[in-house]
């Protein structure tokens, strides 16, 4: 019988290190085009049950194209899971060659479920959403500096603002265009913004970060982007249930939405205004609000079909 093999990549600027398990063979590759291909072919050979990177802030991104292009399994593992799993075996010390046999151990143990990888335009649409991310936060810096500055700073802040002002405004409409022009992204869009509270930035977010909206249950998605209460209880002792892990980012979207649905969204506003009379403080009330409407814009792209309040 032949013997499973699990392959585990440590992702670096300039290097690729593989662990495969139970075999312990270990090399490297370049992190090129070149090297990705090498690499592609070695493992189409071996038929691996498994392949697993660690998420390496986009490090990654070309690696994992290459194989899930080859039609091989891989998948991006989130770091902190897999460093847990590390201390859990005793791993204490940490190379890069250390660390891809570790993966290729926790993709034995674990076996974490495959997700499909995004394409190469949801890559993009992501990226470009990431972008806007990162001009509303500059945005937010720079106003935060105008109280406190100089004249001659305060004009050359404000000449910047209005820079990135128009650099977001040109996002958006890329963004806007991109979605338009995919009739999946698109349907998905009209479903998601007929929900009050729901704007085109959260609509985009989602599109772009969470793919599998409408693919799983209530419990999943809330647990996907980090909503579902988790149970911290030991022995007799009864801890506060709190949310953990998740998408952040895409969370800090949902937090909005569901401020601006507890204002205008009659469903929303009624289920808050409950939460809050059995006295549930603000930050248990929001997150219980932006728990439901997630549900419920999952249920709605599952059965394709528009807000209905009733």
């Amino acid at each position: 019988m032949s013997t499973e093999l699990f392959v585990g990549i440590d992702v670096s600027k300039d290097t690729l290190e593989i662990g495969i398990y139970p075999s312990l063979e270990a090399y490297s590759v370049p992190n090129s085009d070149q090297g990705r291909d090498d690499l592609s072919q070695r493992l189409k050979a071996l038929s691996p049950q498994l392949i697993v990177c660690e998420a390496t802030g986009g490090y990654e991104t070309a690696v994992v194209s290459r194989l899930a292009a080859a039609e091989l399994p891989i998948l991006v593992a989130n770091a902190r899971q897999v460093r847990d799993f590390a201390k859990s075996i005793g791993k204490l010390a940490k190379t890069d060659a250390i660390d891809a046999g570790v993966i290729a151990r926790f993709a034995e143990a674990v076996r974490p479920e495959l997700r499909s990888i995004k394409d190469q335009p949801s890559q993009e649409l992501a990226a470009l959403i990431t972008r806007r991310r990162q001009i509303v936060e500059m945005i937010t810096a720079e106003r935060h500096r105008l109280p406190t500055t100089s004249r001659r700073g305060r004009r050359d802040i404000e000449l910047h603002v209005r820079w990135l002002r128009k650099r977001l405004e040109q996002i958006d409409d890329q963004i806007k265009r991109d979605i338009h022009d995919s009739p999946i992204w698109r349907t998905k869009d009209k479903i998601l913004r007929s929900t009050t509270g729901v704007g085109p930035a959260m609509s985009a977010t989602l599109i772009g970060y969470v793919p599998e909206l409408g693919q799983l249950t209530g419990k999943q998605i809330s647990c996907l982007v980090g909503v579902a209460p988790l149970n911290h209880d030991s022995g007799r002792f009864r801890g506060r249930r709190m949310i953990w892990g998740g998408r952040a980012h895409v969370r800090s979207v949902l937090y909005m939405s569901a401020v601006s649905a507890m204002q205008h969204n009659p469903v929303i506003r009624e289920f808050y205004q409950r939460l809050r009379a059995k006295g549930k403080c603000f930050k248990v009330a929001i997150t219980g609000c932006m728990r439901k409407l997630l549900v419920i814009l999952n249920a709605m792209l599952r059965d394709q079909t528009n807000w209905k309040p009733c």
